[in-house]
């Protein structure tokens, strides 16, 4: 079990695909949900990644401040299905986190999270900054940390 952090030009082709793969077997198949994958955002972000057996089991993108949104934020947060239930989600959270703190010395980061999630991000120390929204017919609200 290995946790990496690379930026796009540092990943591997094996990696990258890995990557693009796991996202599209979660967001687009598992959850039914055909959206643009591909959305130029992962050539500017940081991916932080976990991998168990040679096979991904968690990634995050890490996005820089005036790219998606003003603020840092962390998009594409997915565990796969075999790998749930052994706290990666809140670890890799956590470690993107601290990445936006230590690395980049940002104390603001927003999320776009599914209405669902609410609860788990909550816990994170987000809070919810608007109403909910349909992003590919999935209600999803956005959420705001700042570290105090």
């Amino acid at each position: 079990m290995g946790w990496h952090i690379k930026t796009y030009k540092q990943l591997t082709k094996d990696e990258l695909y890995a990557l693009l793969k796991a996202r599209v077997d979660v967001f687009v198949v598992e959850q039914e949900c055909p959206y643009p994958e591909l959305d130029n955002y992962d050539q500017e972000s940081i991916h932080l990644f976990l991998k168990v057996n040679g096979e991904i089991a968690a990634s995050v993108r890490v996005l820089p401040k005036n790219s998606k949104y003003p603020e840092v934020s962390i998009g594409r947060v997915m565990v796969v299905k075999k790998f749930r239930g052994n706290n990666f989600a809140r670890e890799i959270m956590q470690k993107a986190m601290d990445f936006v703190v230590d690395e980049w010395k940002e104390r603001t980061i927003k999320i776009q999270g599914q209405l669902y999630l609410k609860t788990f991000y909550t816990s994170l120390g987000f809070r919810q900054i608007s109403k909910i929204y349909l992003e590919d017919d999935i209600p999803h609200i956005d959420m705001l940390w700042e570290q105090k």
